[in-house]
């Protein structure tokens, strides 16, 4: 299952006129993450501000 969409990482770049993961990653990490050694992505951060919201 692929969470970026829902992932606040995951922003708009307009000047590439596509969706980016803004996740700030050094090259062995990126690595690592193309090559698909995670099942689920180590960086996702739940960008659902209702769900941030309602903990508070």
């Amino acid at each position: 299952m692929n969470d970026c969409e829902t992932c606040a990482f995951y922003t708009y770049d307009e000047e590439w006129d596509c969706y980016v993961c803004e996740m700030n990653l050094d090259e062995d990490e990126y690595a690592r993450f193309v090559q698909g050694h995670y099942k689920h992505c180590p960086y996702y951060r739940d960008g659902d501000e209702y769900k941030i919201a309602s903990k508070q």
